[in-house]
């Protein structure tokens, strides 16, 4: 054969399935830049030098993890596709006298075309919105943007090596699929599908019991360091259910459906039955892929807004204060301290907004139902049952909120700030308290609102009831007993900088003076939006990539579907039934098939709301009322975009089977 002659046919073959190639090359295309992005992130030196931006390069890092394994499978998924939709046209080759190592030499020649626009076009686009995307994250934690361009020379190397290894890969597997079949197999490989399965009914019971196993971890479990774990365990028991029911249990249930003669025997039925037999048969990796994507896209936006949107709230119950110190005695042991701070704050001309002061004593218990037990060997428990007891007299929570409360002996007031106290009376070292109100807030505690078990927040009617508690802990728990503590806090009518200088004065002036710990909002404000920014941007970057993903799958999904239908459009009208009907019986199949993985999407997300809702409450998000509607909100646009999607990639679907 003449020279460039392969070269010239693998070009070609390109120009001529462009309905194919071309959204194929442009998801490559994304998928290097977006990698290339998140890796040079991990990389750039302006985010190591930001308060925090350890945990911004780590963030970046497990990013480009996630975009390297997605784009090994979903590279390898979509091009099955092309493999499949061509094998008829290497066929013809095959029978025209091209051997099956000529087909491999277009193939490979196709492969490098890929290769190097994919690589080329990506890197460009990733160097033209590296700089954008460094500042969106600069921007989202609202650090001051430092100036130059960064390049990164190891990123480039390790993104084209990391796409060279992936498009081999994916050549030799097409090569594979091309020896094992003969030429006649191969032209009737576009044609024919699969042959109708067995209801399997051992796999569909599997993928009821994977999918029920999955629910019942989210909706139970109740320990939040638990969660973590059983978080991945369930979502791998999801994920392995809905495939299993998809590929299987669809299909029983069908064929349950067929073998109902009452509803099966009438033709809008019979036809949209035995249609999504078709349908599900040929399609159901592809639509549970669709389903396990759109589920990912929903959990992962939903909870980083949900974290964004919720960080005042955060940031507000777990900074009570501009300025909280924590002292480990009582006031009157830290008493100089405490006038230092004044005078301090005093020469430095900054007017007091507001103070407030309390002491307090606070230990862990066990609680069963109204009942409280302190046990030594469970000081450090945590346990879904274990709760922080926490105790201030009525006094400082008179002075602390300014209210009148009173309390008569044996009452308390309580306010539950993650788990409801829904009894008339508490019970603790032999002691029943009633309760006489149950409190809407409390000024709080950032130490302990940053613990992730429940706080009850306990006032008590006097001093004496606070010594005896603390005098019955210390009884039981001994060398690992709480002291009584005191906290003071203030808010300052001053801006972020002055707020920071301040904060520098304190440190120096106090460095000597030990026995304390300084939290302060504005810093904690820093922090949270480093890493609540980082997570956001994550959030929404892989967001982009997965729905790309599911774009692409359904615009295939489509076009395959479109040259099945096409012979099954011409066949049914020859057998008596109207255009009209078959199209109307086509599209009802379509919209059915296509919007279930919509739907199993939202009852995974659903059943995962409990889960992932104590989750958010490792990370100080308690606000379920928010969470939910960014859920709600998040799976209303998807939905959106979904039939957005729809519409678009069944114009092509109508066009070819029209034809």
């Amino acid at each position: 054969m003449k020279r460039g002659f392969f070269l010239k046919l693998a070009a070609g073959n390109i120009k001529k399935n462009s309905r194919t190639y071309i959204p194929y090359i442009l998801t490559c295309i994304m998928t290097v830049a977006m990698f290339y992005i998140v890796k040079s992130l991990s990389l750039n030196p302006g985010l190591e030098n930001m308060l925090g931006g350890n945990f911004l390069n780590t963030t970046m890092g497990l990013g480009s993890g996630v975009v390297a394994i997605f784009s090994f499978i979903f590279l390898f998924y979509t091009n099955s596709f092309l493999v499949k939709q061509r094998k008829k046209e290497f066929g013809v080759f095959n029978i025209l006298g091209m051997e099956r190592r000529h087909i491999a030499r277009v193939v490979g020649w196709e492969t490098v075309y890929v290769t190097l626009i994919s690589l080329g076009a990506g890197l460009g686009l990733g160097l033209a919105l590296d700089k954008v995307m460094f500042l969106a994250v600069v921007r989202i934690i609202g650090a001051e943007v430092p100036l130059g361009f960064f390049v990164s020379a190891e990123s480039i190397v390790f993104t084209v090596a990391f796409f060279l290894i992936l498009f081999a890969m994916i050549y030799l597997n097409s090569v594979r699929q091309i020896r094992a079949a003969d030429p006649i197999e191969l032209l009737r490989a576009g044609n024919v599908g699969e042959k109708e399965p067995k209801a399997n009914w051992l796999l569909t019971i599997w993928g009821i019991a994977a999918v029920g196993g999955g629910y019942y971890i989210a909706i139970t479990t109740r320990n939040p360091m638990a969660s973590v774990l059983m978080f991945f365990v369930a979502v791998v028991l999801v994920i392995v259910g809905t495939y299993l029911l998809f590929t299987s249990g669809s299909i029983a249930l069908l064929k349950l459906l067929r073998k109902n003669k009452r509803y099966y025997y009438r033709t809008k039925h019979f036809v949209s039955v035995s249609g999504m037999i078709y349908r599900m048969k040929q399609n159901a990796v592809g639509l549970a892929n669709i389903c396990i994507l759109s589920t990912m896209v929903l959990v992962m936006v939903s909870t980083t807004t949900s974290l964004m949107a919720g960080m005042e709230d955060i940031i507000r119950d777990r900074y009570p204060a501009d300025f909280v110190f924590y002292f480990d005695g009582e006031k009157e042991e830290a008493q100089g301290t405490a006038e230092a701070i004044c005078r301090l704050r005093e020469q430095s001309g900054l007017r007091l907004e507001k103070e407030w002061e309390y002491t307090y004593v606070a230990f862990q218990a066990i609680r069963e139902g109204d009942s409280y037990a302190v046990y030594r060997e469970r000081a450090r428990s945590v346990e879904d049952d274990t709760n922080s007891l926490f105790f201030v007299t009525l006094d400082d929570y008179n002075a602390v909120t300014g209210e009148q409360k009173q309390l008569g002996e044996g009452e308390i007031l309580i306010y539950s700030n993650r788990q409801a106290f829904d009894f008339p009376v508490l019970k603790i070292f032999g002691k029943e308290y009633r309760v006489a109100e149950k409190l809407d807030g409390f000024v709080g505690n950032g130490e302990y609102e940053a613990l992730m078990s429940a706080t009850q927040y306990i006032v008590v009617p006097d001093r004496e009831t606070l010594d005896e508690l603390n005098r019955e802990q210390e009884s039981i728990l001994t060398d690992l007993a709480s002291d009584i503590q005191w906290v003071y806090g203030f808010d300052l009518k001053a801006g972020g900088e002055e707020q920071e200088a301040f904060q520098e004065i304190l440190m120096q002036q106090l460095a000597s003076a030990g026995g304390f710990k300084l939290e302060t909002k504005v810093d904690g404000r820093v922090s949270f939006l480093e890493i609540y920014g980082g997570l956001f941007f994550i959030g929404i970057f892989l967001g982009i990539l997965f729905i790309m993903a599911t774009v692409l799958i359904i615009y295939y999904k489509q076009i395959s579907e479109g040259y099945d239908d096409k012979n099954r459009f011409e066949i049914m009208q020859k057998v008596g039934m109207s255009r009209s009907e078959v199209k109307a019986a086509i599209h009802s199949q379509v919209l059915t098939v296509f919007f279930l993985p919509l739907v199993v999407a939202g009852i995974h997300v659903a059943a995962a709301f409990s889960l992932i809702s104590r989750l958010l409450a490792m990370m100080n998000l308690y606000n379920i009322k928010l969470f939910a509607a960014c859920t709600v909100s998040c799976f209303m646009v998807f939905a959106v975009m979904y039939v957005l999607i729809y519409v678009l990639t069944a114009k092509t679907y109508y066009r070819i089977v029209s034809r």
